[in-house]
């Protein structure tokens, strides 16, 4: 296919394939789903296409099996749709008796899961994609690897070409993969088009539920401002009275946060939980995030050149962006991202935890010699409170910048890497 990127989700989709009989890929529309999987697919069915998808229907409820026809591996595209095609398919796998026969995509969870009777377990694998972390759409030079990371390399290098006007570009941009490929304001339109579908139909048309485009847009634009932060939804509700004294109530907002969950738009960081030398008390609420940093731009409306003159917001949408690549990574290396914060106030602002065991430790900061040296006395907090007797000591402490020239390793382990310099 003409001016694809490779993702780092292909390698991934093809491991599962070749280990079980259907592999079904989730994440947000626009972030390349199908297009990643067409890579890899020797036929295809566009479940959505306006003029197959009531034949389909009617398909599924006399002959299921008859859809599934095609050369392996199918893909079947936006197939919840038709949730009654997993029993099919699950049904298929076992009786073909060989791997990598379908591929399923899609960018919402079924609206009811009323025609599924088996979980798929042991027929089917999961993949999430998220949009393009820096290195896939190749503004990261990709010389620090975070898989080397974990071994604790004496010393690394990298140059880092990224200056805080790219960022704040890159932020406004976003990762999606059609915006990759344009420049300047055509690009950044493509997170306000996507903030557009959202909040004036999508976040309906997941379940069905006619939703206040307006109070989706409020909450939006709530969770834009506690970006990075463990905020509830009664703070979120307070927020957004504060505008508007009329808003709904917290059980209503919980909804609306479950439908844009469920569409993939919201992806919050779960707490960790080590064992630790004292009985600091965690905090266990999770951390707000988009799933993209352009969304929580173009929700509070703003450009680069308004983060230019508003680093303290920068700063918040800049930890979206890294937390988006840190999770990117972490997929490939088979572990997941989490957020740290104790009762005293200190915080790490990702732990990378693989499957193994191994972790690392990150905080997250713009850049300059002050905030990086916060950045490396919390890291050093954190790691002397975690009991090694119990759980092993991290694998390394990072400060992940958007500015300075370098990569490097401090003299007391400390690594300073600059986001432009990252990859898996």
């Amino acid at each position: 296919m003409n001016n694809y990127r490779k993702r780092i989700a292909d390698q991934m989709l093809l491991r599962r394939l070749e280990g079980v009989g259907a592999v079904l890929i989730e994440g947000p529309k626009w972030c390349g789903k199908t297009t990643t999987a067409s890579q890899h697919a020797r036929s295809i069915l566009y479940l959505d296409d306006p003029a197959e998808l009531s034949q389909n229907l009617q398909m599924a409820e006399i002959n299921p099996k008859a859809l599934l026809a095609g050369k392996a591996p199918l893909l079947l595209d936006e197939w919840q749709l038709i949730p009654r095609l997993w029993d099919t398919i699950r049904y298929e796998v076992d009786h073909r008796g060989e791997p990598g026969q379908f591929i399923l995509t899609g960018s919402a969870v079924p609206v009811t899961t009323n025609d599924i009777h088996h979980s798929g377990t042991g027929r089917f694998a999961w993949l999430t994609m998220r949009t393009m972390s820096l290195f896939e759409s190749g503004d990261s030079t990709g010389e620090v690897s975070l898989s080397e990371l974990f071994s604790t390399p004496s010393a690394i290098s990298g140059q880092n070409a990224l200056s805080l006007n790219d960022i704040a570009f890159l932020i406004c941009r976003g990762g999606w993969p059609s915006a990759t490929f344009r420049k300047d304001v055509v690009a950044l339109d493509l997170a306000r088009y996507y903030y557009d579908a959202v909040t004036r139909s999508d976040v309906s048309r997941v379940d069905g539920v006619n939703r206040n485009s307006e109070l989706v847009k409020r909450l939006m634009r709530s969770y834009a401002r506690h970006q990075g932060a463990q905020a509830s939804i009664s703070t979120l509700a307070e927020d957004i009275r504060s505008f508007d004294e009329t808003a709904a109530d917290i059980k209503t907002l919980s909804s609306y946060i479950e439908a844009l969950k469920k569409i993939f738009v919201i992806e919050d960081s779960l707490a960790w939980n080590p064992n630790l030398r004292s009985k600091t008390a965690i905090r266990t609420s999770d951390t707000r995030y988009f799933v993209d940093p352009s969304i929580a731009a173009a929700s509070l409306g703003l450009g680069p050149d308004d983060l230019m003159a508003d680093l303290n917001t920068m700063g918040l949408l800049f930890e979206t962006l890294c937390v988006r690549d840190l999770r990117v990574f972490a997929d490939a290396l088979d572990g997941q991202v989490y957020h740290y914060r104790d009762k005293n106030g200190l915080e790490c602002d990702a732990v990378v935890h693989l499957r193994n065991g191994s972790y690392g430790l990150v905080e997250i900061k713009l850049g300059g010699d002050r905030l990086i040296a916060d950045g490396v006395a919390s890291l050093q907090a954190v790691a002397s409170k975690i009991d090694t007797g119990k759980m092993k000591a991290p694998a390394f402490l990072m400060v992940l910048t958007a500015t300075g020239r370098f990569a490097y390793r401090r003299n007391d382990g400390v690594y300073i890497v600059p986001i432009g310099c990252l990859k898996d």
